[in-house]
């Protein structure tokens, strides 16, 4: 584990990017000496509380989701092709996919009169691998 904090903090290739916060849950095997290594290293450990199951619940359902419908369907060439595909996602899901734990609406809505009107279009991600359905604008 404590090679695995060494890669997240990485001059290279610093996996954790420009983040300085890393939240963990209370497994055993984030030890104190590779929480203390993410500390020396600048790196904000944060634990999540005893006994809370559905903080973890809502980043286990992003996974399942960018599994399901993206990753498992892609072949990448590359760091730079899979960091495509999870951004290109990662806006699919919070502006383009409706929800059905917010009653089937969007993260982010947009909120314009001028979307109730003129027909519906098909848009796409990722080659057509994410369709999502949108007013034109009038």
């Amino acid at each position: 584990m404590l090679q695995i904090a060494r890669n997240l903090c990485d001059v290279e290739s610093r996996v954790l990017g420009r983040a300085t916060k890393l939240l963990i849950d209370r497994d055993a095997k984030y030890s104190h000496d590779w929480r203390a290594w993410l500390e020396r290293e600048g790196v904000e450990v944060i634990r999540l509380p005893p006994r809370s199951p559905n903080l973890n619940a809502y980043a286990e359902r992003f996974v399942r989701s960018i599994k399901d419908e993206c990753l498992n369907r892609m072949i990448f060439i590359g760091e730079a092709s899979l960091r495509r595909a999870i951004a290109e996602f990662t806006v699919h899901y919070h502006d383009e996919r409706n929800h059905q734990g917010l009653g089937n609406r969007l993260i982010r809505e947009e909120h314009s009169s001028s979307l109730a009107a003129g027909p519906v279009q098909r848009r796409v991600r990722l080659g057509g691998m994410l369709s999502f359905y949108q007013r034109a604008h009038a």
